[in-house]
Order: C-alpha cells, then sequence, then structure tokens
C-alpha cells in the first residue's frame, strides 16, 4: 500500500503543470511561446541580469553569487559571501554587472556591485560592495562602496541599475521607519545614485547627497528603457497600493504621506507642497510585484516597448504595454497568475528570451520538489529576418581614436530613405541616437566618456551598417 501511495505521489509530481517536465505553451496574440525549467534546484534566487559575457548572473539569498549557462543551465558559483545575514526577507540582494574601469584591465574583467544584509555588533545593517571578476578567477577585490545602512528583515530593497553615464541606482527600503523615507538627511527609502567608486554624482538633485529620488516603501524593481531613457520602479505597499513608478530625479514618491495616488484630501495637500510623483499603476489588493524588466525584440511582436513584472504573493507575470513616449501604461495583463509559486527576478537576453526565478523557499512559498528553479520564456519559432544584412567598417569617423569630448565627423552613405543611427557603448547600452535624412552626408557624434563604442546605420531597407569608434 506504501509502494503504491509512493508511487502515486511520484506520478503527481511528474504531471503537474509547476514541474514543467515538458514546455508549457502560452498564447500572445498570434505568437506561441513556450515556458520551460533552464535550471531546478536553486535556493531563493534573488537576482537575475544579463551579463556582458552573454551568461546568466544570479545571486541567491543565502550569499552565493553565481554564472547560469543559459543554453544548458549549468551553474557556475563563484563566491559564496562570508557576511551575508540571511534573516526574514534580508541576505543576498540586488547585483549589476559591467565594464571594469580599472586601469590596465585586463581581457574579460568586469566589475560586479552587490547589495547586502550583513550584521554589525549585534544590529542588522546594509551594504553595497564592488567585485573585481576574471574568467577562471572568479570574484576578488571587494571594494566596499557604501555601508551601515540601517536594515530589518523586511524592507530592504534593494535593486542596482547601472547607467549610461556610468553611474549606478541602488534602491532602499525604508527598513520598517517610515519617517526615513522623507528625511533628506537619510538613505533609507530613497532611489541612491553614486558614481563607480561610490562618490557622489556631481549632478545629482541636491549637490553631496546620493539620493535621487525619495518616499519610497521597499522598491523591488528597477529598469531603464534605452530609446528614452525613462526609468521605472516596482515598489511594495502596504495592504494596498503596490505602484509602478516613472522615476524621475529629485521627485518625491509620497510614502508614508501617500499610499498610491494623491487621491485622499490630505495626500493632494502633501502633494502639491512636496514634487510627489504619481504612480503609472496602483494595485489594490497588493501582489507583492516584484522584478522588473522592458522587452522590445521582434521574437514576441506583440510585445514591443512593454514593461514585463513579476510578483511575489500572486505570483503573476504581467505585462504593460508602454505609449510611445514612455509616460504611461496602455494597459497590464497577466499571463498567467500563481502558477509556478512566488515569482522574484527577471531579464531579457539579446535574443528575446525571458529568463525567471521563482522564489518559493524564501519562508513564504510552498516549494515543489525541484523549486527553486530559473524559468525560460520564448518563441521557439522566431528565426532573425535572414534577408537583413550587416556591414562592418563601413561607417567613416573622423578623428578616430578621438580625445573624449571632442567633435566627431561620421561620414554617411547614401540611402534611400531615412535610416536610424544608434550609438550604443562597450556593454550594448544605448547612448544616443538619431534619425538620419535620405542623402544626408554627415554628422557631428556628441561628447562621450572615453571607451569603445559601436555605431549601427539602419536603413529602411533593412540594411545594418556598422562602425566602431574610439574615444581616449
Amino acid at each position: 500500500m506504501k509502494s503504491f501511495a509512493a508511487l502515486f505521489l511520484l506520478l503527481t509530481w511528474l504531471m503537474a503543470p509547476c514541474c514543467l517536465a515538458q514546455p508549457t505553451t502560452y498564447q500572445v496574440g498570434t505568437t506561441t511561446l513556450t515556458l520551460s525549467t533552464l535550471t531546478p534546484n536553486l535556493t531563493t534566487p534573488w537576482e537575475l541580469v544579463w551579463g556582458p559575457d552573454n551568461f546568466l548572473w544570479m545571486t541567491e539569498r543565502g550569499g552565493r553569487v553565481s554564472r547560469v549557462n543559459p543554453t544548458t543551465g549549468q551553474v557556475l558559483p563563484l563566491l559564496t559571501i562570508a557576511d551575508v545575514t540571511e534573516n526574514g526577507e534580508s541576505g543576498l540582494l540586488g547585483m549589476a554587472v559591467g565594464q571594469s574601469f580599472a586601469p590596465n584591465a585586463l581581457p574579460g574583467e568586469l566589475w560586479v556591485y552587490v547589495v547586502y544584509n550583513y550584521t554589525n555588533a549585534g544590529s542588522l545593517r546594509e551594504k553595497l560592495v564592488r567585485y573585481r571578476y576574471l574568467p577562471g578567477q572568479g570574484l576578488s577585490a571587494p571594494l566596499t562602496l557604501l555601508n551601515d545602512l540601517p536594515a530589518q528583515s523586511t524592507h530592504s530593497g534593494s535593486r542596482l541599475l547601472l547607467l549610461p553615464d556610468n553611474t549606478l541606482l541602488m534602491t532602499t527600503g525604508d527598513a520598517q521607519n517610515t519617517s526615513l523615507a522623507q528625511s533628506a538627511q537619510a538613505l533609507n527609502g530613497k532611489i541612491l545614485r553614486l558614481n563607480l567608486d561610490g562618490s557622489v554624482p556631481a549632478s545629482n538633485p541636491t549637490a553631496g547627497s546620493l539620493v535621487y529620488t525619495l518616499g519610497h516603501r521597499n522598491p523591488q524593481g528597477l529598469v531603464r528603457v534605452a530609446a528614452t531613457g525613462r526609468i521605472y520602479s516596482s515598489e511594495h505597499g502596504p495592504n494596498n497600493d503596490d505602484e509602478l513608478n516613472l522615476i524621475e530625479p529629485g521627485r518625491n514618491y509620497g510614502w508614508p504621506n501617500v499610499e498610491g495616488f494623491c487621491n485622499l484630501a490630505t495626500e493632494q495637500t502633501f502633494c502639491q507642497q512636496n514634487n510627489v510623483r504619481e504612480p503609472l499603476v496602483a494595485w489594490t489588493p497588493t501582489r507583492a510585484v516584484s522584478g522588473l524588466t522592458y522587452y522590445d525584440h521582434p521574437a514576441i511582436p506583440e510585445w514591443r516597448n512593454t514593461l514585463l513584472l513579476n510578483s511575489l504573493k500572486d505570483g503573476a507575470f504581467t505585462y504593460l504595454p508602454l505609449s510611445a513616449t514612455g509616460e504611461q501604461v496602455t494597459r497590464q495583463a497577466d499571463l498567467w497568475r500563481g502558477t509556478y509559486g512566488r515569482l522574484r527576478a527577471i531579464c531579457v537576453s539579446p535574443q528575446g528570451r525571458v529568463y525567471l526565478a521563482t522564489s518559493n523557499r524564501d519562508g513564504r512559498g510552498n516549494p515543489a520538489a525541484a523549486d527553486d528553479r530559473i524559468l525560460v520564456l520564448e518563441n521557439p519559432s522566431y528565426i532573425p529576418n535572414a534577408t537583413q544584412t550587416t556591414r562592418t567598417t563601413l561607417l567613416g569617423l573622423y578623428p578616430n581614436p578621438a580625445p573624449a569630448g571632442a567633435a566627431v565627423t561620421l561620414e554617411l552613405p547614401q540611402t534611400a530613405g531615412a535610416a536610424t543611427l544608434l550609438l550604443t557603448d562597450a556593454l550594448g547600452r544605448q547612448v544616443w541616437s538619431t534619425t538620419v535624412a535620405a542623402q544626408q552626408a554627415r554628422l557631428q557624434l556628441p561628447a562621450t566618456a572615453p571607451g569603445l563604442y559601436l555605431l549601427r546605420l539602419r536603413t529602411a531597407a533593412g540594411e545594418e551598417l556598422q562602425g566602431r569608434l574610439v574615444r581616449q
């Protein structure tokens, strides 16, 4: 009898949709997507980012940093950070991976930024640390950029986002002290902006202050749209009003005086007096919104110019198309809700695949046998346009190399119609774009920081021409 029961439970587990023994299909417009497990048997993944080395980079809340092969799902551990304190929702949190700006940086060298909670004199705190990564050598040379922030077992954030101007955004929760969110002197309940060495950027809203925006409760998602430069954040509300916010420097996002929209009399007064930016969307009852990313890839044409959002409590995968300017969400819909449990992390690959991580072993979920997992959502039928051609080094630039800040002239080929010119840095981040008129002969490029840049001219006929610019 016991053997039969065990066999029944095994068959039930194998057949359960949550386990994804076979890919599950979803329909979005005319596009059929598949969802499958890439990597099982993880422990509370917190962050997934697509790295410059074309690997997934992952944090797990207990302190492990890993690279994950996006094809095989193989986990390649790099480091388990010894002083991480995992308590409640605390632990190893957000991560960003970018170019190393160290003098004489070696090939493949990267800088890896992580936020985590630790214990200092019996008190839970939060810090931001930068590591050096070298292929085959893992993470080394930790440099603390910011530390000793108040923390609690909940409301500690924290996502990181590298910006094209080589600064870093960091979200912080209110650490269960609501008064900190409105204090200009406190770093909690904020989005902070730092230079890559931890110093204060001269262009921050308030001179000498890391505070970029204030009035946040617990921001859990952060993304930038390259085409518009707009930044979005997802944020946990109390028992009402989870928020999706458009982040603007120097603005106040209301907490704890305002929950969601400025729709109460006392809230309206506070909003008028304190430069409050209302959310684009607010959810009541709350969903515990978490990871946030942006999608604009032809693999899923229905999701061009769309935000993709995870949630923990609802276990929902939500898509939110944006207006052309990015100032509004035009609608919202769930692809699924609750099917795979709690969802924390999300990112998109250059091939248009969406990677998600569950958070069912965080003390609040109901883990299946193979949890936690990385899932991959993709259009398996997508084939890049075979007629599109790419010709390299055909764009004339002078001077090249060019000193930082110097004018650079681009000689343009003749085009039959208008074309789009994109300038990206060595990490593939778009720093500038413009429309080139038909028959235009030359163009002045904007001043940029030292480094290697790629120019791509996309014509109306689908042809792409490229050139490289070196700024010294």
